[in-house]
This record gives C-alpha cells, sequence and structure tokens, in this order.
C-alpha cells in the first residue's frame, strides 16, 4: 500500500468533520462512476472474449472475476489523481486500501480455484488469503498497521551477514505467496492454452514444456522471495552443492527417474495414447508424470512405473509410428476338412467386422499339421484408438466359431493314444 496514507483512529471527531465536507460526496460520486466504469469495461471484454476460457480474469460472474477489482483499483487511483492536490481526500485512504484489498482476494481464491479445483485444501486457503486482505485494510485504515510493522522491525537478529527482522520475514512470506500465486496463475494459463488442442505426439511435447515453465517460474519465484527478505543468494551456492551431492548419492534413483520423465517427453518415444508391453505388461499409456508412467491394461488394472525403467529396459510400443496393430488367432480343424473352403469361411469373419481394417487386408494361413489336425492362422489389422484389443478378438472369435458351426466343420479334440501291455 506504497503510496497511501493511514488514518488516525486517535481523533475521529476531525476525521467525520472531513467526511462532512462537500468535496466527499464527490468523491463518493466519482467512486460510484468508477465503479459503473469498471462494471461496463469488464462488461465489454466479456462480449468481446466469449468464446476463450478467461476464468481467472473474467469469473463466472460479470464482477467475480480479477478484472473487475483491477480497474476499480486503477480507476479509482485515477479519481484521486484528479481531484485531489496537495491534500488527498481522506475517503481515499478507505477506498484505495479495500480495493486493493479486493483485488489481492480475487486474484488469490481464483488462480487457487483453478490450479487445485479439487484438492480440499483450497477452501481453507481461500479464507485464509481473505481474512488476511481484510484485516490488513482494517488494521492500515485504522492507523495499526504501521505502529505494529515499526515495532516488528526491531525485533533484528543476525543471520551470517544478513540483519533480518520479522518485519522483512513476514514481508518476504507475502512477496513468496504473491508470487506463487502468479506463477500458478501464468503456468495454469499456458498449460490450458498449450493443451487445448493437442493430441498424440503434440500432447507430450507441450506438456514437458508447461512442466519446464511452471518449474522455471517456480525458481525465480522462490530467488525473489529469498531477495525480498535480504538473504544473500550467494549463499545459496553451498546449499546447491550440498543437494548436488545428495543427487549423486542419496537420491541417485529418484533424479534417473525425474531425468527419464523429461526424456520421454521431449523425445516423444513413447506418448499418451500409445499400447506397451515393458516388463511383461502391457496396456495403454495414460498419464506421463515427471517420476513415473502410468499404464492402463485392457482389464482395466494400472501399473505405476518408474520412468527409468522405460529408458533403460526394452519396451514394446505397438503404436509408435502410428495406431494400426496386427492381432492374429489360431484356429484347428480337422485332418480331412476342405482347405480353400476353410479359409475363405475364416476370411468372412474379419472382413465382415467393421473395426478391422480393409488395408493391410485380413489374411488366412496354413500354418503347421498339428497333432490334432490342421492349423490356420488368422492375421488382421485394426486401429487401437477405437477398440480395444481384447474386445475385437472375442468378436473375431465367436464370429469364426458361428461360421465354422454353420458349414459343418469339426474343431478337433485333442487325440490321445492309449498303450496297454499285455
Amino acid at each position: 500500500m506504497a503510496g497511501l496514507k493511514s488514518l488516525n483512529i486517535a481523533d475521529p471527531l476531525t476525521w467525520l468533520s472531513t467526511l462532512a465536507r462537500a468535496e466527499s460526496l464527490q468523491v463518493l460520486i466519482a467512486f460510484a462512476m468508477c465503479v459503473l466504469l469498471a462494471w461496463l469495461m469488464v462488461w465489454g471484454i466479456r462480449k468481446a472474449f466469449a468464446d476463450q476460457a478467461l476464468s481467472i480474469l473474467l469469473g463466472k460472474r460479470l464482477i467475480d472475476g480479477v478484472l473487475f477489482p483491477t480497474f476499480l483499483l486503477a480507476l479509482t487511483f485515477a479519481a484521486r489523481t484528479l481531484l485531489t492536490d496537495a491534500q488527498p481526500s481522506p475517503i481515499f485512504g478507505i477506498l484505495l486500501p479495500v480495493c486493493i484489498s479486493l483485488a489481492v482476494i480475487r486474484l488469490g481464491v481464483k488462480v487457487l480455484q483453478v490450479a487445485f479445483h479439487e484438492a480440499p485444501f483450497v477452501r481453507v486457503l481461500e479464507r485464509t488469503i481473505s481474512w488476511i486482505a481484510w484485516l490488513a485494510v482494517v488494521l492500515w485504515v485504522t492507523g495499526v498497521l504501521p505502529l505494529i510493522l515499526d515495532e516488528l522491525d526491531q525485533i533484528r537478529w543476525k543471520v551470517g551477514g544478513s540483519m533480518l527482522s520479522v518485519r522483512t520475514l513476514l514481508e518476504g512470506a507475502l512477496t513468496a505467496g504473491l508470487v506463487l500465486i502468479v506463477t500458478l496463475w501464468i503456468s495454469a494459463a499456458l498449460e490450458s492454452s498449450l493443451l487445448k488442442s493437442a493430441k498424440g505426439s503434440d500432447l507430450s511435447l507441450r506438456k514437458v514444456i508447461s512442466n519446464t515453465v511452471r518449474a522455471l517460474l517456480m525458481f525465480v519465484g522462490l530467488l525473489l522471495a529469498l531477495s525480498s527478505v535480504g538473504i544473500d543468494l550467494t549463499a545459496l551456492s553451498v546449499l546447491g552443492g550440498a543437494v548436488g551431492v545428495g543427487i549423486g548419492f542419496g537420491l541417485q534413483k529418484l533424479a534417473a527417474n525425474y531425468v527419464s520423465g523429461f526424456v520421454i517427453l521431449a523425445e516423444r518415444s513413447m506418448r499418451i495414447g500409445d499400447n506397451v508391453k515393458v516388463d511383461g505388461f502391457e496396456g495403454r499409456i495414460t498419464d506421463i508424470k515427471a517420476r513415473y508412467t502410468v499404464i492402463r491394461s485392457p482389464n482395466g488394472r494400472e501399473s505405476i512405473v518408474p520412468n527409468e525403467m522405460l529408458i533403460t529396459q526394452r519396451v514394446e510400443n505397438l503404436s509408435l509410428s502410428d495406431s494400426k496393430i496386427a492381432q492374429s488367432t489360431t484356429v484347428t480343424v480337422a485332418f480331412n476338412a476342405p482347405v480353400d473352403e476353410v479359409i475363405a469361411w475364416l476370411l468372412q469373419p474379419c472382413q465382415a467386422h467393421p473395426k478391422v481394417l480393409a488395408e493391410p487386408a485380413p489374411s488366412v494361413a496354413l500354418s503347421a499339421f498339428g497333432v490334432n489336425g490342421l492349423e490356420f492362422t488368422v492375421n488382421y489389422w485394426f486401429d487401437d484408438s477405437d477398440i480395444g484389443p481384447l474386445n475385437l478378438k472375442s468378436d473375431i472369435h465367436l464370429a469364426i466359431l458361428k461360421t465354422l458351426q454353420a458349414h459343418g466343420i469339426e474343431i478337433p479334440f485333442p487325440q490321445r493314444v492309449v498303450h496297454m501291455s499285455a
């Protein structure tokens, strides 16, 4: 609240007499016009950007977002500059802190709702921000806040080459909170913009860009907060060296997983939506985190695979170049079955199924003379983005069984020869 002059509650009669002046009515009328003008500006922006998601700036209602209190604060500052000369009206000493508090509350609440919309602690943080902001306004308007800050500034101690006080710590905490809110706002807006229309390989690349930008913004915000407290940033070199040693020894596996996660997202060897098989587990990649990857099998089970395993071990990616996947099944018929007719009958269910691709075309081959009968291998291709492999295989098996039964083709039982000794 730099540039604002707090009121003095010790002389309420003088303050009330000042409010009774004619200029005070002029200030209130000007403030009402500022409210109306801010409302009209937000209304116009909402109409102009009706097709875009600006939940933080505009909110769900016309005065629910960050833009309305921000415009109101700017217009109120402008009104104070135009209506007052050397001696500002004491009413502005109330209106401006209230506008600042309202803008801070709206920004904090909206950013937390977007960044952590399902977290249970969001409601607590929202109330904390509101209570702190309004308490600061009350203390500032009554003139108590400057006295408290002066007293807190007297409580000092030396840390290394820096002199710290309770006031600097509180200001640093507020700065860190503000930087965190702005960082979450920028990262949420960037992630929403990048991932809005991304599909396939672009989704993974844009997600790693979003995660990287968020980490960099958080790091820069932390440095700014520490600098505002008065801590010498050169002292962090010792901490950085200690962290590096810890990563090199105790956190080796954890660091390897994080590095592997960024490598996977950057080089796009595995993407969200790919069907992969790793360490005997087959399924579709549903999410790629910085430390691990989530793979969901067709039966609903999910496997959390460390990213280092995806880098150091052999991984079968069934849909790396495209989403087409080949599938095969083996059918055994009796030795006396007509081979040419059986091949045609086995092709019919594959050609008739709407999910089986016509190109590459399905094929049937006499693959082996088995112990129990003739073995035919049926090969076909399908698009894994449309149907699960297990569901399609079941449909093909049922159709083949019905076709063979309709034509009287026998699927032989296992043949066993029992030798009887005399």
